[in-house]
């Protein structure tokens, strides 16, 4: 029980560790995503619009990669250590929900990969803000389902969710 226990803790310490990493890549994301938009003039001669939307592109697919590679991996497999059926059963809906918006991030990485036509960034960045919006509170919900929740079982309370 003591061995169980400490692998319990060891697996929801690192799983802390990781979700930190991953949500301060989040605000990072979000910070670059308030820097575009506050751009009135995309075709301003002389500026870097264009290579700041690159890394934007790049920081929103690497992000979004994490959650579906790494993150939403770790957390199932935390519920599943904790023995959690009723979480991971909750998290899989959760996900399903979160993939489109992952789609909606490739089409926008796409189409500003291949175009230096910045006309239709303003609409497509609003489109883009409130699919991330969306995503960030799916990922919260996930992480309270699969991670926080299991903060109980970690200080002993009877565990009643058995696979």
């Amino acid at each position: 029980m003591v061995t169980e226990n400490q692998t319990l803790q060891a697996h929801w310490n690192n799983a802390g560790d990781i979700i930190d990493r991953w949500l301060e890549d989040r605000r990072e994301l979000l910070a670059m995503y308030c820097e575009l938009t506050e751009i009135t003039d995309f075709s301003a001669a002389g500026s870097n619009h264009s290579e700041e939307l690159k890394l934007f592109c790049e920081m929103m697919v690497d992000y979004a990669s994490a959650g579906h590679f790494e993150i939403f991996d770790y957390l199932n497999q935390e519920g599943t250590l904790f023995k959690d059926k009723s979480g991971l059963k909750k998290g899989n809906k959760i996900i399903e929900k979160i993939q489109p918006s992952t789609e909606l991030i490739l089409d926008f990485n796409e189409k500003y990969l291949i175009t230096d036509d910045l006309e239709s960034l303003v609409i497509d960045l609003a489109s883009i803000g409130e699919t991330l919006a969306k995503r960030f509170d799916q990922e919260d919900t996930l992480i309270d389902v699969l991670h926080s929740s299991h903060v109980g079982k970690l200080l002993n309370e009877p565990q009643t969710d058995t696979i």
